[in-house]
């Protein structure tokens, strides 16, 4: 999916420069870029997009709460699911575990 698309789908509105613009004015883009996400175009298409180091450490952050809470449903749907002899006993087990009991 490309930059223009998901902004479109997340109704995200960025200052937008041109690449030239963007080596023209660096220090106006960057300041920018501090406080909110700006696009850099290229032949009047989407190319880059700059972020604060502290914006992609918190979307990084959240990119892997969101991974984990999908492997989390993943498993506990695989789980119920499961027919296996011996589930009720090994989910008590992992339960107990889980709660530091021995």
């Amino acid at each position: 999916m490309n930059i223009a698309k998901i902004s479109k789908i997340v109704r995200i509105t960025m200052q937008t420069y041109t690449l030239t613009d963007a080596r023209n004015k660096h220090g106006e883009v960057f300041d920018k870029a501090a406080t909110e996400p700006v696009l850099l175009t290229k032949q009047s298409r989407p190319s880059h997009v700059i972020i604060s180091a502290q914006s992609y450490q918190q979307l990084i952050h959240r990119l892997k709460e969101l991974e984990d809470m999908v492997l989390g449903q993943g498993a506990d749907t695989a789980l119920s699911q499961s027919k296996m002899v011996g589930t009720e006993a090994f989910t008590s087990a992992l339960e107990h575990l889980g709660n530091g009991e021995a």
